[in-house]
């Protein structure tokens, strides 16, 4: 899009224009004067919502940043008004758009191991080498008011889980803070996710561990099948198989990705999706649903680990 009109939203007024902008506001009511068909809503998690209204307000398309909030208070009525004003939301959980869990989630739904019977999923790494150029402890994931904790800051995981395995009726978690980090948010999660039964046959039991506490960086997925393992691993874009009966891992994928794949995948997809040859991958419904499962698990942790249920109808709302 070379004739594209692009402005960048501060929250102070600034005239540092670099080349990949034609200018700046520092208003949303100066942004939605300027009637903007597309934007990207990457401030911090607590502010999404209210950005998000006056943006589609006007009809304004949107690729938002995961999570869509903090908690699930007006989100419902954001795809409402999404949906009367005829603008799409995406959500940026970019790891749908990762060519070896796309892989990944294909051969599990074609029954590759069988019935699935359980699954350990797995993300970490130490917080202040995240961005080694900056302090983490003024970042967003160290700070409650900005909507850090692992909880948020990873939930890419609980959507992809959703996204293979369907959705989750059952939550319990352990929510603590175990390191020496400044912060003031939970530094771990240990989850257990209960899956909707399908086909008569019981839904699979996942156990996902979240840090920011981890040096040896890891982001891996085991599925375990009544036909053999399946085993993902994000760091090196690898998909490797365990037939039943065999001795030895077998790579079946492999794709070494670049860090910007996903991301370019899912805005050539958003941009595809407003001019209609494709539907949403990531929808708002979907961001919803995942807040609803952190709920779940906020409220768990407080009650040390007690089952919660979780019960949504099509649009992600609880009933």
């Amino acid at each position: 899009m070379p004739i594209a009109d692009i402005r960048v939203l501060r929250h102070r007024e600034s005239s540092d224009i670099t080349d990949i902008m034609n200018g700046c506001f520092s208003t949303i009511e100066e942004a939605t004067a300027f009637l903007p068909q597309i934007a990207v809503v990457a401030n911090p998690a607590p502010f999404h919502i209210s950005i998000a209204m006056d943006l589609v307000s006007v009809g304004c398309h949107l690729l938002i940043e995961k999570p869509i909030s903090v908690d699930t208070n007006g989100i419902i009525e954001l795809i409402d008004a999404a949906r009367n004003n005829n603008a799409l939301i995406q959500l940026g959980y970019n790891l749908r758009f990762h060519a070896s869990l796309v892989h990944f989630r294909s051969l599990i739904h074609e029954g590759k191991i069988g019935r699935v019977l359980s699954v350990r999923s797995e993300i970490g790494q130490y917080l202040p080498t995240w961005r080694p150029d900056s302090d983490y402890r003024s970042g967003v994931s160290a700070r409650k008011e900005l909507g850090g904790g692992v909880l948020l800051e990873l939930s890419h995981e609980l959507d992809y889980l959703r996204w293979i395995f369907g959705e989750v009726t059952k939550v319990s978690a352990i929510l603590c803070k175990q390191s020496d980090l400044e912060i003031d948010v939970e530094d771990s999660a240990f989850i257990t996710l209960q899956f909707a039964s399908s086909k008569d046959e019981p839904g699979p039991v996942v156990s996902l561990c979240m840090d920011f506490v981890r040096h040896d960086t890891a982001r891996t997925c085991v599925v375990i099948g009544s036909l053999g393992t399946l085993r993902w691993n994000a760091l090196d874009g690898m998909v490797e198989y365990w037939k039943e009966g065999s001795t030895e891992w077998e790579t079946v994928f492999h794709h070494q990705y670049q860090r910007d794949d996903t991301y370019r995948s899912e805005w050539k997809h958003f941009l595809d999706c407003i001019g209609r040859k494709e539907t949403l991958r990531v929808t708002a419904e979907d961001g919803l649903v995942v807040m609803r499962v952190i709920e779940a698990a906020r409220i768990s942790s407080v009650l040390e680990g007690k089952s919660i249920a979780v019960h949504h109808n099509n649009d992600g709302e609880m009933v």
